[in-house]
């Protein structure tokens, strides 16, 4: 068996790369490397027991050619390359030649295959956009609201959305939830990135080793005959499970108590984004697990590992913590990507975006830690009683309508089902025929708009997938479009006013403007 890796020097992608490696009946992985990239040279010599499984092909996704070579005779394409925050915030066109163009390229050359090599994919949880306390919990299937300004979010969908309408017959698509990995503090330390977590967002965690044991999970099931139908041609949520569910204060809070410091001791209520993130809980992240078997690491284990393998961060505790803030965190506020930034330079698009305005932020200035609620202390946003684990119990997730039974076997979906899905989102069924159960047939639809589009029932409704603007170019106009949208509104309005009406976009030169 041979297997193509695209994104093997990615923190995902070394681990899969160590973890497939193992696999006896795999006797070669090719990995597409970038021409300048040297890491590759790193990942040979950790795996120098399997080295001679090993090929390295230099170049580029967006390359056709350099994808036709390298699927070339493969039975697996894992495709694991993407560009992300916060450097698709810094080189957005990186982003779309990897996540969009590279993504398309990619899929055509295995669409050209006389014998087609099987396809995964990983997403990511991005698409689903912001979440709070009213609906933390997403499920494959939910509305993709891919956030304002989020280029990696915009391009990951649009290459997602490709794969799904492609003629591979054989695919699977995973999104990938929020991933700890070794390099993950010095990566978050670098950049104004930290501050879009909200301090409130549900976060489902899972580590890059248990996503490279899914990976070698799955090819080894079905090398060995055991997958058949179970798995292909679906979405999936890659997440940690029950006991990787916490929010963006936690993590931050985790992170600070190696230093012997807290969220509340480094940062101030108006450091951080107050919507506008991308982090959810996932109500079905143990079907994967169910069927690979894969979770073995929990967001506490993570932070031990960090603690044993970096012991230098003990020292922090001697260090004065308001030295700690002003040399470790307040020195980011001069960076491009944080609110401070934004509000220093009158950056009035994304401090609309990420709190609602200017005026919003400059009151959140003035609000304390004892003012400020959290759900982790049992309290909604809004201040009112809330019960932090009973809020993270999935059997008390509160789901949204899909306005058509969610439950229903793939067989059963029938023609009402996608009239009542389609007239929910403000649109039309354009199709006048559709055979029951035949959920990967093309299919025409019209949008609220009035625009047309191609994609199966499976893509509209098990995927998730309407077509808007944001599907051609890097338009955000949800504000407009959830007040005919019954599906967007009931996320959409969570975290937005009925009253706003903002059209967010980035210019040809990826400045954010709004309108």
């Amino acid at each position: 068996m041979k297997v193509a890796l695209a994104g093997a020097t990615g923190n995902m992608g070394r681990e899969t790369l160590k973890e497939i490696l193992k696999i006896d009946e795999i006797e070669l992985v090719r990995i597409l490397v970038l021409p300048k990239d040297k890491i590759y040279k790193t990942l040979i010599k950790q795996n120098k027991k399997h080295k001679h499984k090993i090929e390295v092909l230099f170049g580029n996704l967006k390359d056709q050619e350099i994808c036709d070579a390298f699927v070339d005779g493969v039975d697996y394409v894992l495709n694991l390359a993407a560009v992300i925050p916060p450097h698709s915030d810094k080189n957005p066109q990186n982003a779309v030649d990897c996540n969009e163009i590279g993504v398309d390229r990619l899929v055509s050359s295995i669409e050209r295959r006389d014998k087609q090599p099987k396809f995964i994919h990983i997403s990511t949880l991005a698409l689903y956009g912001n979440r709070n306390y009213n609906h933390p919990f997403v499920r494959v299937g939910d509305p993709l609201l891919v956030s304002p300004f989020d280029i990696y979010s915009a391009t990951k969908m649009r290459g997602e959305f490709r794969v799904l309408e492609s003629s591979i017959k054989v695919w699977a698509i995973i999104r990938q939830t929020a991933m700890l990995h070794m390099n993950m503090l010095k990566d978050n330390m670098s950049d104004g990135l930290m501050f879009h977590t909200c301090f409130n967002a549900p976060l489902e965690w899972v580590t890059a080793h248990d996503s490279g044991v899914l990976l070698r999970n799955i090819l080894k099931k079905d090398i060995n005959g055991e997958l058949k139908n179970k798995f292909w041609k679906q979405v999936y949520n890659l997440g940690g499970g029950a006991d990787n569910r916490i929010t963006g204060y936690d993590t931050l809070n985790d992170g600070f108590k190696l230093i012997g410091g807290s969220t509340k001791g480094f940062f101030k209520p108006y450091f951080n984004a107050t919507r506008n993130f991308h982090g959810a809980w996932f109500y079905d992240s143990e079907r994967l697990n169910y069927l690979f078997d894969y979770l073995s690491q929990s967001v506490n284990d993570y932070w031990k590992e960090i603690g044993r393998k970096y012991g230098y961060y003990k020292f922090g505790k001697i260090v004065p913590k308001s030295l700690i803030r002003k040399i470790a965190i307040e020195r980011l506020f001069k960076d491009d990507n944080s609110p401070a930034y934004w509000y220093a330079h009158n950056d009035e698009a994304k401090l609309t975006a990420y709190f609602g305005g200017k005026s919003e932020y400059e009151k959140l200035k003035n609000v304390s830690w004892d003012n400020f609620y959290l759900l982790r202390e049992n309290k909604t946003t809004d201040g009112e009683d809330s019960d932090y684990n009973s809020l993270r119990d999935v059997k008390k997730a509160r789901l949204i309508n899909y306005y058509y039974d969610m439950d229903k076997k793939d067989e059963e979906i029938d023609m009402n089902d996608l009239i009542s899905v389609a007239t929910a989102h403000g649109g039309k069924l354009l199709s006048k025929s559709f055979k029951k159960g035949d959920i990967y047939t093309k299919l025409d639809w019209e949008t609220q708009d009035g625009e047309k589009f191609t994609a199966s029932a499976f893509t509209v409704l098990r995927a998730g997938h309407w077509f808007h603007a944001t599907y051609k170019e890097n338009i955000w106009d949800f504000d407009r479009l959830a007040k005919k949208d019954k599906i967007f509104a009931q996320i959409w309005y969570d975290s937005h006013d009925k009253n706003e009406n903002h059209y967010y976009y980035l210019d040809k030169n990826y400045k954010a403007g709004i309108k």
